[in-house]
């Protein structure tokens, strides 16, 4: 995707090592009361003072995670924060910053990386999270990325996956199984525009699809509003890989089972209208599809009422004793057991 000679193109052998994080980091400045030094030393100094600081860490590989054939570098740069920052979101807490590691090979030159900040840096403004390190290093194999999040929480308000109790309500936000229709949109134009290089797609009845896929955001607004509406979760977790192998997370965790009726899981009406045009299942999608990064979480029957007419939220189930195993509910009202059919790194497959 770099062909075009007319464009500029500064190798990055060029800038060297430090002149390119420099070159590639200039805009970032600390804006958190937290940050007390990023960007320029050896290490980043931060003060949490009495809050519980969290780290969570994920690595996205070229040709196993994203397809520059179609993923912008742009996009990628933003989708590349927003995956990490969804993980501290996930424990009810605040993301505030982030370190930012990419190896690229020869074939990106400084203007390609220019636009993958580009992203992250509109990531980290959107998100509200200072870029305070990182590395950067050659590659012999495409592009990969490592983004490190932190974040911070009241010590009480941490969440995790392992608090879960029988008889408390499941809960999703948002809706499911888009981002992976968006992908099957995309993976199938690419396959056409290699057939015949000269065809242009029409993408426009795709557009929430796509975004998702290409775009997606992280939920920062529900640990805020958990608070406003007085509840705290008593387990809880992002689904990046499908809504089944998270509610199993969910459950071994916590060592119970869970009920999820198929009639309550969210679905937007393009993710049921393009699974019909590729003869699939929209359950299964939402159950196996991943990459939706929105959350999933449990609370108590006391808290139903606090949420029940809340638009972000859904409630799609409720935890049993673990003897009762994790089963979906069908809308035919048959117990099937859940299955984890979702996204396998190791794999690379679904």
């Amino acid at each position: 995707m770099f062909e075009n000679n007319q464009e500029m193109r500064t190798n990055l052998s060029e800038l060297g090592e430090f002149g390119l994080i420099d070159h590639l980091t200039k805009g970032f400045t600390p804006k958190l009361p937290s940050t007390i030094k990023g960007i320029g030393d050896d290490a980043a100094v931060l003060d949490f003072k009495e809050k519980q600081t969290l780290v969570s860490t994920d690595l996205l590989v070229e040709g196993v995670h994203f397809d520059l054939a179609y993923m912008p570098l742009k996009h990628l740069g933003y989708k590349a924060v927003m995956v990490n920052v969804s993980d501290i979101y996930a424990m009810n807490a605040r993301a505030t910053q982030i370190t930012v590691s990419i190896a690229a090979s020869n074939r990106f030159p400084v203007e390609a990386l220019e636009e993958l900040y580009a992203g992250i840096e509109l990531a980290a403004k959107l998100y509200n999270v200072d870029v305070v390190g990182g590395d950067t290093t050659s590659s012999t194999s495409g592009l990969m990325i490592s983004i490190t999040a932190l974040g911070e929480a009241e010590k009480e308000d941490v969440v995790y996956r392992s608090g879960a109790k029988p008889n408390d309500l499941l809960v999703v936000t948002g809706d499911l199984g888009a981002a992976y229709m968006g992908l099957q949109i995309l993976e199938r134009e690419k396959e056409v525009f290699k057939a015949n290089p000269n065809a242009q797609p029409d993408l426009d009845p795709y557009t929430y699809l796509i975004e998702r896929q290409l775009k997606p955001e992280a939920r920062k607004d529900i640990p805020p509003l958990l608070e406003e509406l007085e509840v705290k979760p008593t387990s809880m977790i992002d689904i990046s890989d499908g809504l089944s192998s998270e509610i199993i997370h969910l459950c071994k965790n916590s060592q119970v089972g869970a009920n999820l009726f198929e009639e309550k899981i969210p679905l937007d009406p393009a993710v049921i209208s393009v699974c019909e045009e590729f003869d699939l299942d929209s359950t299964t999608i939402a159950l196996s599809g991943g990459e939706d990064y929105e959350l999933l979480f449990s609370i108590s029957q006391d808290d139903y009422d606090k949420i029940k007419a809340n638009p972000n939220l859904s409630i799609i189930g409720h935890i049993t004793e673990e003897k009762e195993g994790m089963h979906l509910i069908t809308r035919a009202s048959q117990k099937l057991p859940l299955i984890a059919k979702g996204w396998n790194s190791m794999e690379g497959k679904e």
